[in-house]
Formats: C-alpha cells, structure tokens, sequence
C-alpha cells in the first residue's frame, strides 16, 4: 500500500504565530472595548503599543514601506486599506478560505490572521512582487496556460501559496499539489487547472 503523503502544518498563521493565540488576543480586545478600556498590544519584547495607530515599518516584495496603524489592525488590511495592495483579496476574514495568503519569511500564511505588528521585521511576499520587470512569474504564465481561473478570486492566494510550495518541494506530484493547496478554495471548483497548472510550473 503506498505510503500517504504528510500534510503540512496548519493551520498557517506564520513563525511563532498560533491561531489559538490570535484570537485569545481578538477576545481580550473586545473585552476591552466592552468595558471602555482602551485596546493596546503588548509585544514579545514586553513593549505596550497602542491603543492609537503606531508607526511601522514593512519590508513588502523588497521595499520598506511606512505606516501607522493601530495594533488591532491586521497584516490583510494593512496591505489593502493602508497600502493600497488589493491583489491579496478579504474573502472569509477568518483563515478559512486561503484568499488572503502571502508569503512570511518565504512561508504561506493567511495574512487575516496575523497582526501587522508582527509583520515588522520579516519579508513579506505579495502577488504584486512575483513579476519581475513586467514579466510575470512561470506560476502565473502557467495560470494562463492551463486556464487555472474562473471568477479569479481565489487566484491570488492560490498563486502565492503555490509559489511557497514549489519553494519547498520543487517537484511535486499530484497528491504533494492537493494536500498543498488544502487550505485554498475555489467557489468556482477549478480545482483540476489548477492542479494542471502547478505541476507544469514544477517542471519549467
């Protein structure tokens, strides 16, 4: 009987990083605000931050970009409403559905699962930062090719969560493509495609 393939870990919630621990922090904040105290984040290096917006800096596809946003706010609405990087795409907004995925430190991670202030100091990968000099990735040519988009939603996340695969297993089979892509969904059921599309991205 042929030996199964390991699943990944999950859920992808970034280094030193659980979801548990995340939303233990969301609970507390409401808490919080239910009783009128101000919401504040209290980081591993014991510093208090908040509760206004508190300047940061992000290493995003490259380049530092400067924001201030308050400690609550996550790494997914930074992207989108404080950066103006809509490719990462807000879907269930609960680290379900794998639309929001960018690469941390080279790992997938749902990034409306992680607070941007924990984001400071790593690299961050967006779909914007995949094509170079207006060429686009071999993982999105082979999008293309393989028609691996329907409505194109999930695309981003699919994409990038993809890229950080073939990164640690640069040749994958069919079964390593699934259980990759696990965390993603697609509402448009391309599945297939996008399978198709992976594995010849793997061997370009």
């Amino acid at each position: 009987m042929p030996k199964k393939p390991s699943r990944p870990k999950s859920p992808r919630v970034g280094p030193e990083f659980t979801r548990r621990g995340f939303l233990g922090g969301l609970g507390a904040a409401a808490g919080a605000a239910a009783i009128g105290a101000p919401a504040f984040a209290l980081r591993q290096d014991s510093k208090v931050l908040g509760p206004g917006p508190v300047p940061l800096t992000l290493d995003i596809n490259g380049t530092a970009r400067k924001l201030d946003v308050e400690p609550r706010v996550t790494l997914l609405n930074a992207l989108r409403n404080h950066l103006d990087l809509t490719g990462t795409k807000k879907i269930c907004d609960r680290g379900s559905c794998g639309g929001c995925t960018v690469l941390v430190d080279g790992a997938a991670v749902n990034s409306c699962l992680m607070l941007t202030i924990d984001a400071e100091g790593r690299k961050i990968g967006t779909i914007e930062g995949l094509a170079t000099d207006g060429k686009l990735h071999p993982l999105q040519e082979a999008f293309c090719e393989h028609d691996a988009l329907q409505c194109g939603f999930c695309t981003p996340g699919m994409v990038m969560a993809a890229t950080s695969l073939l990164r640690e297993n640069p040749n994958p089979s069919e079964q390593d493509v699934r259980i990759g892509l696990e965390g993603n969904l697609c509402r448009c059921t391309g599945y297939h495609n996008i399978v198709k599309a992976v594995l010849a991205a793997a061997g370009s």
